[in-house]
């Protein structure tokens, strides 16, 4: 085993922790809702939307590792309702958007699973080629890279919106 492994896992546990802190206190009505500070709605993504897309790349990494994805292995409907071409919808009633322990459970046992796969990925593993075709493979050429950055970057950065939905709605600060 080799140390890039564990070093992209060590900072990938801090995005599923980060994500708990900024859902606590988040009211299961409010989950699926669009912000409305000021009673103005904003087109923003919401608690839904955020983790439910994050639950996206978890299969990605175990796929890219030739690991066993079952584990792991998003809904059909997670996949059309969270792509990175979906547009986050308001859900009122509660009829578009499974419900929000639903989500976060997947979150949280998709994400550990992921960051233990990462734990044991090879220096050899990491150091190949990206094999994700993509503009992103000339920025991160290395499978290593492309993996740091699913489980780390993406999901900070998804976070912050996550977070700005909080402030947005009047809740305090995680």
């Amino acid at each position: 085993m080799g140390h890039s492994g564990k070093m992209i896992a060590d900072a990938a546990s801090m995005g599923p922790r980060y994500a708990n802190r900024l859902l606590d206190g988040i009211p299961a009505d409010r989950f699926a809702r669009l912000a409305t500070p000021g009673n103005q709605t904003i087109q923003a993504n919401h608690p839904a939307f955020i983790l439910g897309h994050l639950g996206l790349y978890p299969v990605k990494v175990l796929q890219l590792l030739g690991l066993d994805t079952a584990p792991v292995e998003p809904r059909e409907s997670y996949t059309r309702l969270f792509s990175k071409d979906a547009t986050c919808q308001d859900d009122p009633g509660g009829e578009i958007y499974p419900a929000a322990d639903e989500i976060i459970d997947f979150f949280n046992k998709s994400y550990q699973a992921a960051v233990d796969a990462m734990r044991d990925a090879s220096d050899e593993q990491l150091a190949a080629e990206n094999p994700v075709d993509t503009p992103m493979k000339s920025i991160l050429p290395t499978l290593g890279a492309m993996l740091a950055f699913y489980l780390n970057g993406h999901v900070m950065v998804h976070l912050g919106q996550l977070s700005t939905w909080r402030r947005m709605q009047g809740l305090p600060p995680a």
